[in-house]
């Protein structure tokens, strides 16, 4: 078994919802407070992607994710209308008045959205990262100093405060106000498993611009299972801004694919636009001819088209279950046709639109060479 990630979990802390409101402390068991002196992490415009966990063994990668907020009302006639683009119509969120997703019964959070986890019997979690970002500038200005926390609820849980334990992406430019920020959080999913999880405070503006709001989180879960096959697991993050005439490869190295493999990856993105064309991921084998990444949910030409699916097909078990999420991206797409002649690295390119997005994230799954 080879492994090269050695994170220590520090992201998830207790804390008080608010304590100008009394409320009853949030214990969480997944990891210590910070060391007396320490700091939170700063904060960079851009992020290069670099690996963040890779291991080899049997099992593979799961994840859940949501959007945080959605469309209220269109400022065009020619959009279509909220109840329609929730069910999957086309439109972009720079088009509509957008409000807070909240789900949960509690008063002092202002966006709530759920998703299932659903590890397959006998797993062992092995890491667990979450990430979260939003726009903070629409029609009302959130402010930074909040990007780096946000709750989370497992199944049947109370609300937890979770800090991100690495460097926060914000980049203030173009219209927009964008940032991402992330957190090891392994001993609290390994301790809770399966079941519907909450996030809670994603720091993302509402109103309306040119530019548009949009906001989510996904919960990125490795796990060990002796029934499934012995497999590559490798995820890699950062913050990339994508689009225009430029293109932003990332590469993942040090892999063991076996020929005739079957494989998987999964991208988190933000702003991407459903209906602006230009959006679109290639990946490659070393001296191979490159793949488009496409499927029946994500057009090859619109790849960042603001959808949260599982290969072609909406992601089971999220509340609410929104088919356009204007401007959250949390896709899975399958790279078996790059994987024939097996694989040490794979190149992933990424092009955009005019206007672009904003990439966080990349996963991979594949059988490992034998």
């Amino acid at each position: 078994m080879r492994k090269s990630s050695g994170f220590a979990a520090r992201g998830v802390r207790c804390a008080l919802l608010c304590t100008a409101l009394l409320l009853a402390p949030i214990t969480a068991a997944a990891a210590p407070a910070p060391a007396p002196g320490s700091t939170a992490p700063g904060e960079s415009p851009r992020i290069p992607f670099t690996q963040r966990y890779h291991a080899v063994h049997h099992g593979g990668i799961v994840r859940l994710a949501n959007s945080a907020i959605t469309c209220r009302t269109p400022e065009k006639a020619s959009a279509a209308s909220c109840a329609d683009l929730r069910r999957g119509a086309d439109g972009a969120n720079g088009d509509y008045e957008m409000f807070y997703v909240d789900l949960d019964d509690d008063p002092n959070t202002y966006n709530s959205t759920r998703a299932a986890l659903a590890l397959p019997e006998g797993s062992e979690v092995r890491y667990a990262r979450l990430y979260w970002g939003g726009n903070l500038r629409v029609g009302e200005q959130k402010p930074p100093k909040d990007n780096g926390r946000v709750l989370i609820a497992e199944p049947g849980g109370r609300y937890k405060e979770v800090l991100a334990d690495t460097r926060v992406a914000h980049r203030d430019a173009d219209g927009t106000d964008a940032y991402q920020a992330s957190a090891d959080i392994t001993p609290l999913v390994r301790d809770s498993r399966s079941g519907y999880w909450t996030v809670a405070q994603v720091n993302v503006a509402m109103g309306h611009t040119e530019a548009g709001a949009w906001g989510g989180w996904t919960l990125v879960v490795a796990y060990e299972n002796d029934r499934e096959p012995l497999r590559e697991l490798a995820l890699w993050d950062g913050f990339e801004t994508v689009g225009g005439r430029s293109a932003h490869r990332v590469t993942l190295g040090g892999l063991g694919i076996g020929a005739r493999a079957a494989g998987r990856a999964g991208i988190v993105a933000y702003d991407g636009d459903r209906g602006a064309r230009g959006d679109a991921v290639t990946v490659a084998a070393p001296g191979r001819t490159p793949v488009p990444l496409a499927d029946p949910a994500n057009p090859r030409d619109d790849a960042m088209n603001s959808t949260i699916t599982d290969l072609g097909r909406p992601l089971a078990g999220l509340r609410p279950a929104y088919r356009n999420t204007l401007g959250y991206d949390s896709d899975v797409l399958d790279i078996t046709p790059a994987l024939a002649a097996g694989a040490k690295a794979l190149t992933f390119r990424f092009t955009g639109e005019e206007n672009g997005f904003f990439l966080g994230a990349l996963f991979v799954q594949a059988d490992a060479r034998r």
